[in-house]
């Protein structure tokens, strides 16, 4: 063997850079194998939503990203209505950033927390038993690096090579139609053709296509970027990006504007198939992100969930390398993210829908249109997209299974603290909001932090809340019912910790 890692991760995208950044929180040795010698420079994904940059305040790192930018709307469908994505707490509930910074931001993270990230490894075959996975990589020479680790984690993207090699089932609906891309320098932002809309976009007999500015920094202009789809364009699979001849056709055929003008910078497509893994576990090998499932980025989901996929799995999985797991935790991974998943497909076929031609989909976008203009409605599917939404099965009461919300603290000592800056650690926290229960928490002091605090949650005396920001227990009662089966649920045996 060349080298061994307690858990390797397959994938340097931001679900893997995110996941080895938790698991190293969590105590464990982690190696990164990235296919690619040099990170991405392409913008791909131009921003998160609000769960993501909660997530990235739990970790005390949001201030990490330069040149911040955030916004509060979104889209469904590119119908004619705006999707207000801020919630309580959460105003600034859109960062707008290319994905190759974050993905910057996050590598260095990940490293200055001792995670190593080995750039020109190929994944090439894989083999595991009950004690571990030994791993073959192909560097950029040729040569074969052999590898032997206790977990496997593909973050490897839609045609992972650790899915395939392990075997996982992957059914989905093929797609049907194939879509453009373009960012492109030298764009005005304000295209006639797209003046007027609550999102510039433009539809026509012929396809629709959208438009957005990717910003790059303070003293960089922006990218305009282009998404177009024709109605009748049928799916292919690329070797090679399209060319900008054939986006200026397309782009000309949906809405006459002519971009043949522009510098293309990056250039890409995509189909509009959909699909997921039965299961996120093999025995030692676990799929995340994209890995996971696919989906067009309608909505602009994609990157959000692979992330929350990360947020999910780092504890549980330091957890279990670590000896501290109670039995079965991280099975729960697969439990709790499948079903968040298969939601973002269906979310994603319902716009698919909805995108395509036709007098009976205009006939539906009309009336989807006077649904999404209802603010329970507007509410509903906005909750959704950012995922603050998300309810895991965890148990009775109001806020049990649901992720803590941003909210001021006064703590017992005096000063303030907000409810996401309790989490950078990446350990519990029993939040006491009256019921005096320190000391029933006391066995697990070194895995779960105690919080006395005041305000922001009436009719609640704690919380017991998981180091992803979901609530695992809460009491209107000073009595502890059920706190101590909680803390064996999700933090295993009391012991010696870390």
């Amino acid at each position: 063997m060349t080298g061994t890692a307690q858990v390797i991760v397959v994938g340097a995208g931001p679900a893997g850079l995110m996941l080895a950044a938790e698991l190293r929180l969590g105590g464990v040795d982690v190696t990164v194998l990235e296919a690619a010698p040099h990170p991405a420079g392409q913008s791909r994904a131009p921003g998160v939503y609000a769960r993501t940059i909660e997530v990235w305040r739990q970790r005390g790192i949001l201030d990490r990203f330069p040149d911040k930018r955030f916004g509060r709307m979104s889209h469904f469908a590119l119908l004619p209505v705006a999707l207000d994505l801020s919630t309580p707490g959460t105003e600034d509930a859109v960062l707008l950033m290319p994905q190759a910074r974050m993905e910057q931001v996050l590598a260095e993270w990940a490293e200055s927390l001792g995670a190593r990230i080995l750039r020109s490894r190929t994944v090439k075959g894989l083999a595991q038993d009950e004690h571990g996975v030994t791993v073959t990589a192909r560097r950029a020479d040729g040569t074969a690096e052999h590898l032997r680790t206790d977990y496997l984690v593909g973050c490897d993207g839609g045609r992972s090579s650790v899915r395939r090699l392990c075997g996982f089932d992957f059914p989905g609906t093929p797609a049907t139609t194939e879509v453009l891309l373009a960012d492109m320098a030298g764009l005005p932002a304000d295209l006639p053709v797209l003046k007027g809309r609550p999102f510039p976009h433009h539809r026509s007999e012929h396809g629709w296509l959208a438009m957005s500015v990717v910003t790059l920094s303070d003293d960089r202009p922006g990218l305009v970027r282009i998404i177009a789809g024709e109605f009748d364009r049928p799916p292919a699979r690329r070797p090679e990006p399209p060319a900008f001849d054939e986006v200026c056709h397309v782009v000309k055929n949906i809405s006459g504007l002519d971009i043949s003008s522009a510098e293309p910078v990056w250039l890409s497509s995509f189909g509009n198939g959909t699909r997921q893994v039965t299961e996120y576990r093999r025995g030692r090998v676990l799929l995340a992100g994209d890995a996971a499932h696919v989906h067009p980025p309608f909505g602009g989901q994609g990157l959000n969930l692979g992330i929350q996929d990360a947020v999910n799995l780092g504890w549980k999985l330091a957890a279990e390398v670590t000896g501290r797991a109670p039995q079965g935790l991280l099975d729960t991974y697969h439990a709790e993210r499948q079903p968040v998943a298969a939601r973002v497909l269906l979310n994603t076929r319902a716009q698919d829908a909805l995108m395509r031609g036709g007098p009976e989909v205009e006939s539906l976008r009309t009336v989807v249109t006077e649904l999404l203009r209802t603010p329970e409605a507007n509410r509903r599917m906005s909750d959704e997209l950012s995922a603050v939404a998300v309810h895991y099965p965890l148990g009775e009461g109001e806020l049990v299974g649901r992720r803590v919300p941003p909210v001021e603290l006064r703590l017992a000592e005096g000063t303030s603290a907000n409810t996401l800056d309790l989490l950078h650690d990446a350990r519990g926290v029993l939040l006491d909001l009256g019921a005096d229960l320190a000391h029933h928490a006391a066995p697990w002091a070194g895995r779960v932090h105690q919080v006395r605090a005041t305000g922001a949650f009436p009719g609640q005396a704690a919380l017991l809340i998981r180091p992803d920001g979901h609530v695992a227990w809460s009491t209107p009662h000073r009595e502890p019912a059920g706190l101590a089966e909680a803390l064996h649920r999700w933090f295993g045996e009391p012991g010696t910790d870390r």
